[in-house]
């Protein structure tokens, strides 16, 4: 009981803010762009409209989204945690909620074509791809999902020795294998495809940021003036590993530095001017915070 306090504690408003931004905004992808022309989302969400498209009216697109993201949202607690759980089907719900004042209480019939793009099968997967993309990336960026096949991934794909990302494309492609049997033709599951490609590049855009960070790894005999001149110029932590040459033998330092992809240039400068003999790797990284020197005196 304590551990769940605790874990509700850590629940911010701000975060339901963009979550119910991000259900509206993925809604807004789905109903006013792909579901006009009977263009697929992928996961559960493209599952509830294909069920919403082949069932009865009485059955709507926000009924289906409830009944296959909740529960595995809520089976996927113990392994996602209780905070994920929250976020995620709040967000859920948001994007059900407006997917039903979209359809059915807004005067306007979206069933007959886009309000934007019309028919043309093209720009509605673009920008319904992109569009849902975002609502998606809000949510992850918030610390939730809006789609449970991920969390059914985690939880299945590991007992059938497959990968998380293995099983979620192949539930993806599932999906619309069969809604291409089930229209016999493979034209909009084609175009679904275009969607989900758009959607998963602003995913990642989202989550990730257009300015990604670089880790550069540098083994040196000189990384006392490496370091010093690093630290001058960018004013970011640097971390020092010991390490040893294989051939020589002899003694070196790793040194751990992480810039934007805008400091690579002088970075190299940098280092080229103290040792030009320096072996230096550069990966990229998701995201980079903290460790900046500059700050630190500041508050001393």
């Amino acid at each position: 009981m304590n551990k769940i306090k605790k874990e509700l504690k850590k629940l911010k408003f701000s975060k339901f803010v963009v979550l119910l931004f991000a259900g509206i905004i993925n809604s807004i992808g789905i109903t006013m762009f792909l579901a006009p022309v009977h263009l697929y989302d992928s996961g559960f969400s493209g599952t509830s409209m294909l069920l919403w498209q082949i069932t009865p009216n009485s059955y709507s697109l926000s009924l289906f989204l409830i009944l296959l993201n909740v529960p595995f949202f809520i089976y996927g607690y113990h392994k996602q945690g209780l905070c994920f759980t929250v976020y995620s089907v709040f967000a859920v719900c948001s994007y059900s909620a407006a997917s039903y004042i979209f359809t059915y209480v807004i005067p306007y019939d979206f069933a007959a074509a886009s309000p934007f793009a019309g028919k043309d099968l093209l720009l509605c997967a673009i920008f319904g791809g992109i569009i849902s993309g975002i609502g998606s990336g809000l949510t992850i960026r918030s610390g939730g999902a809006i789609d449970g096949v991920e969390v059914m991934a985690v939880i299945f794909a590991k007992k059938i020795g497959i990968t998380v990302g293995t099983f979620v494309m192949i539930y993806n492609a599932v999906l619309y294998i069969v809604v291409g049997i089930i229209l016999q033709s493979f034209i909009l599951p084609l175009y679904s495809v275009i969607a989900y490609a758009a959607a998963i590049k602003v995913v990642d855009f989202i989550v990730d940021g257009l300015d990604k960070a670089k880790a550069a790894m540098v083994i040196t005999t000189k990384a006392d003036e490496i370091s010093a001149a690093l630290s001058e110029a960018f004013g970011y932590g640097i971390t020092h590993i010991d390490a040893k040459g294989y051939y020589k033998n002899s003694k070196q330092t790793v040194i751990y530095f992480a810039v934007n992809r805008f400091q690579i240039a002088r970075m190299k400068n940098i280092i080229d001017e103290y040792d030009p003999d320096a072996f230096v790797t550069i990966s990229e990284v998701s995201e980079f915070m903290g460790s900046d020197i500059r700050i630190r005196k500041k508050r001393k």
